[in-house]
């Protein structure tokens, strides 16, 4: 699709006529048996796109393919066989391919299960890599409406939603968590099998000790950036407090040189008690992000349903702001479903402020007038039955 004449959106950025260097953009995408696509080629520029039609249209799978452009299970958390088209039949491939534009130019980027594996494959500029590379080029954050419960529920979905905020301000955080939850697991399959090795059960603590230190510090220092950055709210966006708690993190805070020595003497003294557990009983797996409203002085999770939503896109707006000042690029936002229970006003105050952050966010909805506020600073595409058209 060709779009005409730029609009400047904010801060010097202008969009529309073509694509500045400092920012991040998926200008094509193109799936293959992903979720209900069975092929379809999407061309955008780098401002917000939006995407509107009816519940079940297969808006949030195109935002879903994008969050695999990252690290991990994407936003719905979908094994690898589950993102594959069902029509396709069982261990069918599928494929995720988009053209980036970013700092280092226009990069081609693909991931996906090939025919006959079960591991999910990457490729950078048609050569073979990691999933961890990923990180070296695109940085995502997300909301979905699933997450509406993240302050009122367990603490696991808060740890994934701080881990994911950390990925785009801490390099290595992907690269760290990995090894800690790898070595905790064999950990505790081994204590389960009887204990075995006791020098082999030895590394594996002292690699989560290593592993998981690095986890809780990049965490302190996420969680420090983005209470500074949401003290003052961002427009009607309620001002917000953020803590981490956990006893890795207050050991940081206390001694950061001895922490690790005192992990390894926790696990070594936890052995008897995981064993019998079945789990880790100790770790930065456990810890949890305290969240208030700081205007009601008030745990956000005792906030009415539209406070709660509100404090989460002013955690989520000011990580961007955050990523944006240190890495010079605004990251990706996937915004499933993000106008619900906000006001016409926080609406279009959240319309401004992405546009001038410089993000390009794809958002999600069956209302088009809902996103009116964007005006011509958005491209907006109608999803229907599996495809894709401009709106027009």
């Amino acid at each position: 699709m060709t779009v005409g004449a730029g609009v400047t959106v904010g801060a010097g950025v202008t969009v529309g006529a073509g694509v500045t260097a400092d920012r991040l953009a998926v200008l094509r995408l193109t799936l293959s048996d992903f979720r209900c696509y069975e092929r379809v080629r999407l061309e955008t520029d780098c401002r917000p796109v939006v995407l509107t039609g009816p519940n079940g249209a297969g808006k949030t799978n195109l935002l879903e393919a994008l969050s695999f452009l990252t690290p991990g299970r994407g936003m719905r958390r979908a094994t690898l066989s589950e993102v594959a088209r069902h029509a396709a039949g069982p261990g069918a491939p599928w494929a995720v391919a988009v053209v980036l534009q970013g700092p280092a130019g226009r990069v081609e980027v693909g991931t996906g299960v090939e025919p006959g594996s079960e591991r999910r494959s990457v490729r950078i500029e048609g050569q073979p890599a990691k999933p961890g590379d990923l990180s070296a080029l695109v940085s995502a954050l997300w909301l979905t409406p699933a997450m509406d419960r993240l302050f009122i529920e367990g603490a696991g979905g808060r740890r994934r939603f701080l881990d994911r905020l950390a990925f785009g301000l801490e390099a290595g955080h992907a690269r760290q968590a990995g090894a800690y939850e790898h070595a905790m697991r064999e950990r505790t399959r081994v204590l389960k099998a009887g204990g075995g090795d006791a020098d082999w059960v030895t590394a594996l603590e002292d690699a989560m000790a290593r592993h998981g230190v690095a986890v809780a510090a990049a965490r302190r220092r996420t969680v420090a950036a983005l209470d500074e950055a949401c003290r003052q709210g961002i427009g009607p966006f309620p001002a917000a407090r953020l803590k981490l708690s956990g006893e890795v993190e207050d050991w940081l805070a206390d001694d950061a040189d001895a922490a690790e020595d005192r992990m390894r003497k926790t696990l070594r003294l936890a052995r008897a008690r995981d064993e019998t557990a079945g789990t880790a009983t100790f770790g930065p797996h456990r810890s949890d992000l305290a969240v208030r409203h700081a205007g009601k002085d008030m745990p956000a999770g005792q906030c009415s349903t539209g406070e709660q939503k509100a404090v989460l896109v002013a955690i989520v707006l000011a990580q961007a702001r955050v990523r944006t000042a240190r890495c010079g690029t605004a990251p990706l936002l996937l915004l499933d479903e993000v106008a619900a229970h906000l006001d016409a006003v926080r609406r279009d105050a959240l319309f401004d402020e992405l546009c001038a952050l410089g993000a390009q966010s794809w958002l999600t909805g069956t209302d088009e007038q809902s996103f009116g506020g964007f005006g011509d600073r958005a491209q907006f595409f109608r999803v229907a039955e599996a495809s894709v058209h401009p709106a027009v």
